[in-house]
């Protein structure tokens, strides 16, 4: 099962119950989750899901204590300790390999972690967390993940047809202007050639036009 809650500001929050779930938490996040544990111990995979666009290292400053709340008070050891460190990544930044144990993680980018310290717990949020749970199964939790994969890809391909789109725009505006720049350059012949024209119309013979020019 999965485990939800909400936090103060509206922002969802999810974990799994063992490590077995959390194996299947790291295989189906979304690159807009961004995960939360204590660092060097064990506990509870947490992840804030945050909005398409949103800066994950901008989220409130309330929202990041709820997140590290949760994740202390859902470790063995730390829920007995004070000033327990905790860590911070997006989920895209997990690094999985075939040697680790199961619910173990690394990362692929290390300066792409961020710290932060939980000095005690705080019952008034972590009771208020548990107010707002609710559980559903795994297999629902997956399917959010297809169905979102598969929305990624739907934008993405309308964001492929947007640029051709405009590319093509560019291109026959680029030709309409090379066209104008022939088609004024042919005026400004023709216009030179009825100026000659017009200069002959003048004079009788090139005697006439030498005897005018001096």
């Amino acid at each position: 099962m999965v485990m939800y809650f909400e936090a103060k500001d509206g922002t969802l929050i999810y974990m799994g119950r063992d490590k077995f779930e959390n194996e299947d938490l790291i295989k189906h996040g979304r690159e807009t989750d961004l995960w939360f544990h204590v660092d060097n111990l064990s506990s509870a995979h947490v992840y804030l899901r945050l909005q398409d666009g949103t800066d994950w290292e901008a989220i409130p400053e309330e929202t990041l204590k709820e997140c590290a709340q949760l994740v202390k008070a859902n470790s063995i050891q730390g829920c007995k300790m004070n000033d327990v460190p905790i860590v911070y990544t997006p989920w895209s930044n997990l690094m999985k390999t075939a040697r680790m144990s199961v619910g173990q993680v690394g990362f692929h980018d290390d300066k792409l972690i961020r710290k932060c310290v939980v000095n005690k717990k705080d019952n008034d949020v972590i009771r208020r967390l548990n107010k707002t749970k609710r559980e559903e199964d795994m297999a629902s939790f997956v399917r959010e993940k297809e169905d979102w994969d598969k929305e990624q890809r739907k934008q993405e391909r309308m964001r492929k047809q947007e640029r051709q789109r405009h590319e093509k725009e560019q291109a026959s505006e680029h030709q309409r202007m090379k066209q104008l720049q022939s088609y004024s350059g042919i005026m400004d012949t023709d216009a030179h050639m009825t100026s000659a024209k017009d200069m002959g119309s003048q004079y009788q013979s090139a005697e006439d036009y030498e005897d005018d020019f001096m």
